[in-house]
């Protein structure tokens, strides 16, 4: 028979995932790397299931122990330089965040409302692990700087320059209003748009959806730009199959490609798209199976 604790650890699991998760991929940037955090979170949480005294909420106290699993994975890794340019362009660690994971918060059963904007989550990895950190801490869950200092092991005013030097960063590369970081709302439009884009497979189909400025990333690979270019590619005589979805708030189609001399149709890549007055004006491709693993489907198919 469980014991009383764990039977509470359980229903804390079950409460607040999705929102440790969300937290976990503002930190990581993907959901694979989220994955990895939320385990290693729950493993610590078990451990010190104990120890928790109720002097702060449920949900900050599971927010405090992934922030340190995802600094002390950092300290482990390797040393690396600042990443640098348009990530959709060359960073092979981004990645997609499925709506469906969002569909509902189970502690109030209303549709989540997220701070998963692409554009902000790309950001988010332009800083070093401690700024983004306090940043996600500080401008998205309201810590207040005593709170993160203290987590750091930092003075309240060093926290402050973290978090400082954090907005300096991350508003270069998003807009300055906090109202325009949430996922953006998948309209008729998008959808409609998305079955048009997921069915088209010849030139003049695809340069009917794409603005004459599209940009296609598609690390490690350098992005395609322009229309006549984007079409050309996209409009290669290849086998796919393909699955209609949406991530981060806007609308995805999820790839499965069958080579020469293969029986089934493998995992290989999800699509994000932008879409604005009514063209697809970017499409963020993000190749993995991993990726197409996040949506919960499955990694080939007949």
């Amino acid at each position: 028979m469980a014991a009383p604790e764990d039977i509470w650890l359980r229903d804390v699991y079950e409460q607040h995932h999705r929102a440790l998760h969300v937290h976990c991929y503002h930190l990581a940037g993907n959901v694979a790397d989220a994955d990895d955090l939320v385990q290693e979170t729950y493993l610590r949480a078990w451990r010190s299931r104990d120890s928790f005294e109720g002097r702060s909420s449920v949900r900050t106290w599971l927010h405090r122990i992934a922030t340190n699993v995802f600094l002390d994975h950092r300290k482990a890794a390797a040393a690396r330089t600042a990443p640098a340019g348009d990530l959709f362009e060359w960073n092979t660690q981004l990645g997609p965040y499925p709506d469906a994971l969002l569909d509902e918060d189970p502690l109030t059963g209303r549709a989540a409302d997220e701070l998963v904007e692409l554009a902000l989550i790309a950001a988010l990895q332009h800083l070093p692990p401690r700024q983004r950190a306090a940043f996600v801490l500080r401008d998205i869950h309201g810590w207040t700087p005593t709170e993160i200092a203290r987590l750091l092991g930092a003075a309240v005013p060093a926290a402050n320059s973290l978090v400082q030097r954090a907005r300096q960063t991350v508003r270069r590369h998003v807009p300055a209003d906090p109202g325009h970081w949430r996922r953006p709302r998948l309209t008729a439009q998008d959808v409609r748009i998305l079955h048009r884009y997921a069915t088209a497979t010849d030139v003049a189909t695809l340069r009917e959806l794409l603005a004459e400025d599209v940009r296609l990333t598609m690390p490690p690979d350098p992005p395609v730009l322009g229309i006549d270019a984007t079409a050309e590619f996209l409009a290669r005589p290849l086998d796919w199959r393909t699955v209609t979805s949406a991530a981060n708030g806007r609308p995805a189609m999820v790839c499965y490609l069958r080579r020469p001399g293969m029986d089934r149709h493998e995992a290989l890549v999800v699509d994000v798209l932008r879409i604005a007055d009514g063209l697809i004006v970017e499409i963020n491709a993000f190749v993995g199976a991993h990726h197409v693993a996040a949506f919960n489907l499955p990694p080939s198919l007949t």
